[in-house]
């Protein structure tokens, strides 16, 4: 993004980072060189005092609305080197979007950071009656894509729905009986099962295709590497072992893929705790996520980059990892509405054997903070001033439970008590570090396909 106090409010965002291929997905904007799709256009926020600051809020607008803007680097490059917006121009943008409390804790972090404070209070103050603004109240129309005939679906070409499983028998006889209901019929289910009371009878039961193979290590992206590399599918389809989906769901992200002539298909996910769903979810736009819980991707994208990073093993944030190197390597993914999935997140079996509820919430009192994995991943692919904010960003919003996080007040509270546990925070980020960099030195460890 043009704007630069993005680093402050979505730093771990994948548009921040620029691919070096030729074309790419982009949320970048100017009428003379990156124009919208079929010459849409939006109106302009003259209340910005710089040209840099309305086109690129143009841009985030569109992206978000799910115009779906492509870049080629040499017109790219013309962009960013155009003059910048203002300190007010940023504290506008912080503003619009994400409210005052964004704003004033960004004024915070930029006076701590020895920015000059007289700019950055003029800066907040001009900001203070900036109204937010819904970037959902218009989004594109695809309305074309309910009676799109779409070639693919009609050759019904094989699908493996691949499902590593721990520990979650009582979940997964659900996550069976909706794949009984698909209406795509020509699939397989490949499920690498790490239970430690392996039930082989268990699958008998369903009249599905299944291919069950027990592994006795409980690695997650070693389970998934292994169930691509049996797959003979060039359509890979990545399930979790606590969900629920509608019986068009293997119908609705191949016809994605053919619709928007795409390699990812990134299903939304509905999580039953947690933070609040997103309205973004409901229309296509980029995808700025993988979940390997529910998503499509096309054979060719293995082939070309490679498997997931055993690095991830047993920590968390592997499918970030390989949605933002898909992302880099110039792949097309949309997050696609109607692939849609409930997710459970029950609070045994799977990851929650290992100890974490999320990248940010470790169970143990003294356990790195960060997960080392989360450290490893944005130094990896994220410069500096980017991958140094996602971290205290994460640790700043993390101090309270991981089912009271969609709660504003309570956010403020974990702010709060940033101050208060600094010093145990400090010693878990450092262990966390140490153990990131151990990671770095010895490089990722991804297989190729």
């Amino acid at each position: 993004m043009i704007f630069s106090f993005i680093k402050y409010t979505q730093p771990a965002w994948y548009f921040n980072v620029l691919p070096s291929v030729k074309e790419f997905s982009c949320c970048y904007y100017h009428p003379k060189w990156l124009p919208l799709p079929n010459g849409i256009l939006l109106d302009e926020d003259t209340a910005y005092e710089t040209e840099a600051a309305i086109n690129a809020d143009i841009g985030y607008r569109a992206w978000h609305s799910g115009y779906l803007i492509k870049a080629c680097n040499n017109d790219l490059q013309k962009i960013i080197q155009l003059p910048k917006p203002s300190i007010n121009d940023e504290y506008r943008f912080v503003t619009k979007y994400w409210g005052m409390h964004w704003a004033a804790l960004t004024l915070v972090r930029r006076i701590f950071t020895l920015h000059n404070p007289i700019k950055e209070i003029k800066g907040f103050i001009k900001n203070v009656n900036t109204p937010r603004y819904n970037l959902y109240n218009t989004v594109a129309d695809w309305s074309e894509y309910k009676n799109f005939q779409s070639v693919l679906v009609e050759q019904q070409p094989l699908v493996s729905v691949i499902i590593p499983t721990l520990n979650r028998y009582e979940y997964l006889a659900d996550v069976m009986l909706d794949l009984e209901k698909q209406t795509w019929k020509n699939f397989e289910v490949i499920v690498i099962d790490q239970s430690e009371n392996f039930n082989d009878a268990f699958y008998k039961k369903y009249n599905l295709k299944i291919n069950v193979v027990q592994q006795k290590e409980k690695l997650l992206w070693t389970a998934r590497n292994n169930a691509v590399k049996l797959s003979k599918a060039n359509y890979l389809l990545f399930f979790d072992d606590d969900s629920r989906v509608e019986p068009d769901w293997i119908e609705q992200h191949i016809k994605t893929l053919d619709f928007f002539n795409a390699s990812i298909s990134a299903g939304v996910s509905i999580a039953v705790v947690g933070g609040k769903v997103s309205k973004s979810y409901d229309h296509f736009r980029w995808a700025d996520q993988f979940d390997s819980g529910n998503a499509l991707v096309k054979r060719e994208v293995f082939e070309k980059i490679g498997l997931f990073d055993l690095q991830f093993n047993k920590e968390r944030m592997g499918d970030s990892e390989f949605g933002i190197r898909a992302y880099l390597n110039g792949y097309k993914s949309i997050s696609n509405p109607y692939g849609k999935r409930v997710h459970l997140k029950v609070s045994s079996g799977g990851l929650r054997e290992i100890g974490h509820w999320d990248a940010f919430r470790p169970k143990k009192l003294f356990a790195p903070k960060p997960v080392p994995s989360v450290i490893y991943l944005f130094k990896k692919y994220y410069p500096s001033y980017l991958s140094k904010n996602v971290i205290y960003l994460g640790i700043m919003l993390s101090n309270i439970s991981y089912k009271s996080k969609s709660k504003n007040s309570m956010l403020a509270l974990s702010v709060l008590l940033t101050f208060l546990k600094f010093p145990l925070l400090y010693i878990q980020y450092k262990k966390s570090l140490a153990l990131a960099n151990k990671k770095l030195q010895q490089g990722d460890k991804i297989e190729k396909l």
